[in-house]
């Protein structure tokens, strides 16, 4: 749970996000257990919205786009984490 810490840590300054993925040494099982985080982040971050948007009538479509940029570095970061877990993985 440390290496989510550190990814999710500074959610005002998202850039920092991508920083740290790519400095941070993490064995491939932190890696594994910070990419299921962040995948169940994401999914309840999606859903938590949603159910928001519904509760105040908000289309469906409006609330998704107002999430993108967030879901946009969220799936950077993600991607990011599963390259250092491939080449971890494969370099061993």
């Amino acid at each position: 749970m440390g290496i989510l810490n550190l990814l999710l840590g500074n959610t005002t300054d998202m850039a920092d996000t991508t920083e740290l993925t790519s400095s941070a040494q993490a064995s491939p099982e932190e890696l594994t257990e910070a990419i299921a985080e962040l995948e169940e982040y994401r999914e309840r971050l999606v859903n938590d919205t949603l159910s928001m948007a519904q509760r105040a009538k908000i289309m469906k479509a409006q609330a998704l786009a107002s999430l993108q940029p967030q879901l946009t570095q969220l799936d950077a970061t993600l991607e990011s984490l599963r390259q250092q877990q491939s080449t971890l993985t494969s370099g061993n």
